[in-house]
């Protein structure tokens, strides 16, 4: 039986030119950066925003984040115990995941997850995204919008009408409901009413200590809990991590 082309494994010679450089760039980087920090946290966002993450590395000017695809991270981290940059960093790789990234700085461990935990920006919901409240709109004049865009607000579902300049709902609307996804209208009828539901998030998961190794266990460690918290490889297996 002939291999599924599926089967092919593809290395970074394999692409092309310049996703090559710009992958080579990006292991280079990181492997530079380790020698410059000495915690690596991997995180997940919740609700990405481009302009959000920007506003966080500015915030952030002393460490580094690196954002970018799963499978390049892990190369550079190293995937096995065989060749991982330094001791216990294959563990850490293979929790790249999902969208997810990596924090490199030399702020203490209790700063950084306390700073993390704390956390939370406002942000408008998108399409999908499940519902945290009902909103209603009664019937009657929405005097915060111009006229101008009453045309758009019946495309995106609003029973509306204009009188002497005044766009009017001409029965009760309900934009969403609790618990219920978002459609692309809701979103945006939420975003036109100034209604933020979402919240740009930043989840520490885990993180890896020079000399320490990795740690799951996500409490502020105490000096002697370092040990308990270091976790043997238990294999040299590849992870088979999802790109972002």
């Amino acid at each position: 039986m002939p291999k599924s082309k599926r089967d092919k494994k593809v290395s970074l010679t394999k692409t092309n030119k310049k996703g090559l450089q710009l992958k080579q760039k990006i292991i280079e980087e990181i492997r530079n950066s380790l020698s410059k920090y000495e915690h690596i946290f991997l995180f997940t966002i919740d609700n990405m925003r481009n302009a959000k993450l920007k506003d966080l590395r500015n915030e952030w000017k002393d460490s580094r984040f690196f954002f970018g695809k799963n499978k390049v991270m892990a190369l550079a981290l190293g995937k096995t115990k065989s060749d991982e940059v330094e001791d216990q960093l294959n563990l850490l790789s293979k929790k790249l995941k999902g969208q997810c990234g990596l924090l490199m700085t030399n702020r203490d461990v209790p700063e950084v997850l306390n700073w993390f935990k704390n956390f939370s920006e406002s942000e408008y919901a998108r399409a999908g995204f499940v519902a945290t409240k009902d909103v209603v709109l009664p019937q009657g004049p929405l005097k915060d919008f111009s006229h101008t865009i009453e045309p758009h607000l019946r495309r995106l579902g609003l029973p509306t009408s204009l009188d002497r300049g005044i766009i009017h709902l001409i029965k009760e609307y309900q934009v969403c409901k609790k618990g219920t996804a978002l459609t692309p209208e809701q979103a945006s009828t939420l975003k036109l009413l100034g209604i933020q539901m979402a919240d740009f998030k930043v989840v520490i998961k885990c993180h890896w200590t020079k000399g320490k190794g990795y740690h799951k266990d996500l409490e502020v460690p105490s000096d002697d809990e370092d040990a308990d918290n270091n976790e043997n490889d238990s294999g040299n297996e590849a992870m088979d991590a999802d790109e972002t």
